[in-house]
């Protein structure tokens, strides 16, 4: 879809491109997922350096988001993509000519800084890109691409490692090519800020919520931090849990149950609009509760079957409360604030998705992955049935 402008120029294009290259910036965010076991065989280290390394990706997000959440909104829209996108290429680069821990690292540090420029300020240029009466499919484009892109990642490099040469080099090449179109794409997206700052100043905003907003951000941003919990899990932990404790060693398959967990999700992002953003957060709490139930049981009678079961309920579960949060957000939020509110949903989401993970990869070194599993699941569905308790009694105000 593209934007033809009053004069009749070329056409540009519109916001499912803007969509797409938010999609490839986050799938090279999750590309390593199924390559952790490689990388333990390789150089090795411990589960809980597993969830290390994740995390780094995860502070990477948070610090970006706290120092340059509103960057957008002073520099222009489509030079921060191109900024993501060079981070997304340099990350690649880095497991590309990976010898060691201190690139892995690095990588993941400068993966979590691309995703930190994505979250607020490609969804608000897919936003702002939609056409006036297509601002639903527009919302719907930017949470399909966030969660899409980063379910993409696992089934591709897990593909390419299993049945193709080069297992730990290819799937960043493959991403390398995929960044460079984005970019290209990128260049000629039309631009959304129409009042840039002559100089533009990076600096760190905190958590800043304007006062109209406050009243939606609460709910939306602890049902984000649980809905992320979960994706963390299937994203640090559960390649792990498939190798050691079912067996399954072809990463392809790894690649599917970590990617069946964003299908989901994206499918729920889908139900909003059947349910409305009132119902959607508790009717998205009830189900990743149930979902989390099934993950717990298949960690306890260790069963494939139950840990699809529970990506599937609990993602869908995630990607309704995800969409309805995100939506209540960008409708209260001024334009002028609207990149750095999106900022902070996101800081609540990156936190949920780092800081259990790494508690799962502790635990695992003290009493064994599956006692660490239980444990989490225990904890997040009691967090996630209190939250949907909340807005089930207390639903946020969506005008």
């Amino acid at each position: 879809m593209c934007v033809i402008d009053h004069l009749g120029r070329l056409p540009r294009p519109g916001y499912p491109v803007a969509a797409g290259v938010f999609a490839v910036g986050m799938a090279g965010t999750t590309l390593p997922t199924p390559l952790y076991g490689l990388y333990r065989q390789e150089i090795g280290f411990s589960e809980l350096m597993v969830t290390v390394v994740f995390a780094v990706y995860a502070l990477g997000v948070i610090a970006v988001l706290l120092l340059a959440g509103n960057f957008s909104d002073q520099a222009g829209r489509r030079p921060v993509l191109l900024l993501a996108l060079g981070f997304s290429a340099a990350s690649a680069l880095c497991f590309l000519f990976e010898g060691g821990l201190p690139l892995l690292f690095i990588g993941r540090l400068l993966s979590g800084f691309a995703a930190g420029l994505f979250s607020g300020t490609a969804t608000a240029t897919v936003m702002e890109l939609a056409p006036r009466g297509h601002e639903a499919r527009a919302g719907f484009a930017a949470t399909a691409a966030n969660m899409g892109g980063l379910g993409c990642g696992p089934p591709l490099s897990g593909l390419l490692a299993q049945y193709a040469s080069h297992p730990l080099r290819l799937p960043f090449l493959v991403h390398l090519t995929l960044v460079a179109a984005a970019s290209v794409l990128t260049w000629f997206l039309p631009e959304t800020v129409t009042h840039r700052a002559r100089r533009p100043r990076l600096r760190p905003q905190g958590l800043k919520v304007p006062p109209e907003v406050r009243g939606v951000f609460g709910p939306a941003a602890l049902v984000a931090f649980s809905g992320f919990a979960l994706l963390g899990l299937f994203t640090a932990v559960a390649p792990a849990f498939l190798a050691q404790t079912l067996g399954e060693q072809n990463l392809a398959v790894t690649g599917a149950v970590v990617f069946a967990v964003f299908l989901a999700s994206t499918v729920g992002q889908s139900l909003l609009g059947t349910l409305g953003v009132r119902r959607a957060l508790p009717v998205g709490c009830l189900v990743l509760v149930a979902g989390l139930v099934l993950v717990g049981l298949s960690l306890l009678f260790e069963s494939l079957g139950l840990l699809v079961a529970g990506a599937l309920c609990g993602g869908l579960g995630q990607g309704l409360a995800f969409r309805a949060g995100m939506t209540a957000l960008t409708g209260a939020a001024p334009p002028e604030s609207r990149g750095g509110t999106i900022s902070a949903f996101f800081v609540a989401a990156y936190i949920g998705i780092s800081l259990p993970v790494v508690g799962v990869g502790a635990l695992a070194v003290g009493i064994g992955l599956r006692g660490a599993g239980l444990t989490f699941t225990g904890c997040v569905i009691v967090l996630v049935a209190c939250v949907g308790l909340y807005v089930l009694r207390r639903p946020p105000r969506t005008e």
